[in-house]
């Protein structure tokens, strides 16, 4: 449980970015579309925690007809991940869901096209689509779309804040040559048990072949052309740490909380397993999110947009929240 006062604490790095949308929105009634508050964190940082937390307040406090969706609720249906792996098996990287091009891009833009409300389109609803992870033995696959949530929306009663929240979301495609000098790097420097102290591994980019983070980067560039990109997003919230060793120790705790609840969950092996599936990504894109996602744009775009960094220590309790232009 997060308390309110600290989520209060980084919306009000936020809520000034939505009333500034709302007022706009107010002038130009012929069409509304939704503030795009995005947030992405660390495996096991508690986005779905933060989340929650973020849209209550928005709600009941603030008054903002707020709602949520998750980025893995966009996952290829089983099937789909299924296919997606027989037709890559050299790329190890899509063996698991979770990175970019395991997700359906024609879903997304039905999705965020839905968001836009229109006279000609008013009233109308938006279908928020779900992905139950415990299906196919923990594969998962799509919940049918009439068991996806219905959102009635109007020109009157439009969604004024949508909250995206997901691993990658704000992570920036990188150039063929930035992508290789990294890989290149990595091969060239072998890590011993580990480098750091935990005994975690955090550098992991040797592990895989140069084109699987080529064709990851592309899928990346595809989803941030179409919905995730430092042009689609008003506020990026960022949950990280100083040291990624704690995503290992994080996603421990949680699946120990599992066993202790349900006695079902990974073992400590295997969610080191999991966690080296998504730590290159975090090696090759977590500098340009740090540094600022909205920074390449101009200064009269920057100027509506905003980011904010929750530093969170091994215990997940946040040490500092720190607004970044």
């Amino acid at each position: 449980m997060i308390p309110d006062e600290t989520v209060d604490r980084l919306l009000a790095h936020v809520r000034p970015h939505i009333q500034r949308h709302l007022a706009h929105q107010a002038v130009n009634s012929s069409q509304k579309k939704p503030f795009v508050l995005a947030l992405t964190g660390l495996q096991g940082s508690g986005k779905t925690t933060w989340t929650s937390a973020i849209v209550r307040l928005l709600n009941e406090k603030y008054h903002f007809r707020t709602i949520n969706v998750s980025l893995d609720d966009f996952y290829l249906p089983h099937e789909g991940l299924v296919r997606l792996r027989q037709e890559n098996p050299s790329n190890e990287l899509l063996k698991m869901r979770g990175q970019p091009g395991t997700h359906d891009t024609g879903l997304v833009r039905e999705f965020f096209d839905s968001l836009t409300v229109t006279p000609a389109n008013s009233p109308s609803e938006v279908l928020i689509p779900e992905f139950d992870k415990s299906r196919f033995n923990g594969e998962g696959d799509r919940v049918p779309r009439e068991q996806w949530r219905r959102v009635p929306v109007s020109l009157d009663s439009s969604v004024e804040v949508l909250v995206l929240e997901g691993w990658c979301v704000g992570f920036q495609p990188l150039s063929r040559s930035a992508i290789e000098a990294k890989w290149k790097e990595a091969k060239e420097h072998v890590p011993l048990l580990e480098d750091s102290e935990s005994g975690f591994p955090t550098r992991t980019l040797q592990n895989h072949a140069l084109d699987s983070y080529l064709t990851i980067n592309q899928n990346l560039q595809t989803y941030c052309d179409m919905f995730m990109g430092p042009q689609h997003l008003d506020f990026l919230v960022h949950l990280d740490t100083d040291d990624l060793a704690n995503v290992y120790r994080w996603r421990m705790q949680q699946e120990h909380a599992l066993h202790l609840a349900k006695n079902q969950g990974m073992t400590d092996e295997e969610v080191v397993a999991f966690v080296k599936g998504y730590m290159p990504a975090y090696e090759l894109y977590l500098d340009s999110v740090r540094s600022g996602i909205f920074r390449p744009l101009s200064e009269e775009q920057r100027a509506h947009k905003g980011q904010a960094r929750v530093i969170l220590g091994r215990d997940r309790r946040v040490l500092d929240i720190v607004g970044c232009s």
